[in-house]
């Protein structure tokens, strides 16, 4: 009531004239105060909109009434700032609406690789303290099941982003945190998903073409720079899959394939994808969105690397340039996917799993055959 009385007197005060004059109109312009919470307006004729609360001086001004609830509450509520906040309805409009800036978009993703790293090296610790052997640390450190069961710490890449984003939503729920990031089905019935599978595998194929075709343009051109004839592994993959993929038998490899298919790719693009590349497109536009993206994903993908360049910088060069450009392809081939798809992660995620897979089946074919 109290509230209802305040809002009466701060109309008396801005002296209201009658609904519909001319007068009335040219008055909002020189009001003083808002009257719902007392901001001073600006000296600017026919202003339209208190610059601190939102309230509709017009609306007020022609109806002689505040506007109506719920319409009030969630234009113009003095002490919420739930007007910044993104409702469900607006979860699916496909409009470039500002969400996390930059700092954030490059830091929380960092922060969950950091995670991931602390929760493997956790792990190694914890069988190092039940045996206190290094022989048999070693051991399990090159372990296939060890190196699988290593590769689910990657779900932090879900869980950091999925807990962020929920201050940017009026109704934080898993199922709505999930779906700003990219993750969702609303929509898609049975064809369309099916449609997404399709674009997805496919895409998968045309990363193995791509990269396959990268790889080979860089060594020819390393080859020419550097007058030295460069023997290209098997793989572009991690030096711990490189050991699976060596030692493992048929059974590892199945279960690593369904890994990066069900954990990694679906981790990794929620991260870089959902969250990374949606914030930078939206803070530096598409272009650079994407460029920066794909940029970390390679630096992130390689930084095992750089303990090669304090024994022998020559050769770091050689190997970081050949499996930075194929890393670099496949992530901007992503992120145009990513933005193709309406920034939805569904043939995204497939695309980047199935490729993983693809890429270990044929790694482990070729091994078996030399």
């Amino acid at each position: 009531m109290k509230d209802n009385e305040n809002h009466e007197d701060n109309l008396d005060k801005n002296n209201l004239k009658l609904p519909n004059s001319e007068n009335n109109i040219e008055e909002s312009s020189v009001w003083l105060y808002c009257p719902v919470c007392g901001s001073k307006l600006p000296p600017v004729k026919n202003l339209r909109y208190c610059i601190k609360c939102g309230l509709d001086i017009h609306y007020v001004q022609i109806n002689q009434r505040f506007p109506p609830s719920p319409y009030q509450q969630e234009i113009y509520s003095v002490y919420s700032d739930s007007r910044e906040k993104i409702s469900d309805e607006q979860l699916f409009i496909k409009k470039d609406k500002k969400l996390w800036g930059a700092t954030a978009s490059i830091g929380v993703p960092f922060l969950a690789f950091i995670i991931m790293n602390i929760i493997a090296v956790f792990m190694v610790l914890g069988f190092f303290f039940i045996s206190f052997n290094i022989e048999d640390l070693e051991n399990i450190i090159i372990d296939p099941y060890f190196i699988i069961i290593a590769s689910l710490a990657e779900l932090v890449f879900i869980v950091i982003p999925v807990l962020f984003v929920g201050k940017y939503l009026q109704n934080p729920s898993l199922k709505n945190r999930l779906a700003l990031l990219g993750f969702s089905f609303k929509g898609y019935g049975k064809i369309s998903t099916l449609k997404e599978i399709l674009i997805g595998l496919s895409f998968a194929l045309i990363g193995i073409f791509l990269v396959g075709m990268v790889s080979i343009l860089i060594e020819v051109l390393l080859e020419i720079i550097f007058g030295v004839q460069i023997i290209q592994d098997f793989n572009n993959t991690s030096g711990d899959i490189e050991i699976l993929i060596s030692s493992g038998d048929l059974l590892n490899i199945i279960l690593l394939a369904i890994v990066m298919i069900l954990v990694i790719g679906t981790s990794e693009e929620v991260l870089f994808r959902g969250y990374m590349q949606k914030g930078l497109v939206r803070s530096v536009g598409k272009r650079w969105g994407i460029l920066i993206t794909a940029l970390i994903f390679s630096m992130i993908h390689l930084l095992g690397s750089f303990l090669i360049f304090p024994f022998d910088p020559y050769v770091f060069i050689i190997s970081f340039l050949l499996s930075f450009f194929p890393y670099f392809a496949i992530s901007l081939m992503l992120g145009l996917l990513f933005q193709w798809r309406n920034e939805n992660l569904i043939a995204v995620m497939i695309a980047h799993g199935f490729y993983d897979a693809i890429t270990i089946i044929i790694a482990y074919i070729f091994l078996g055959l030399l």
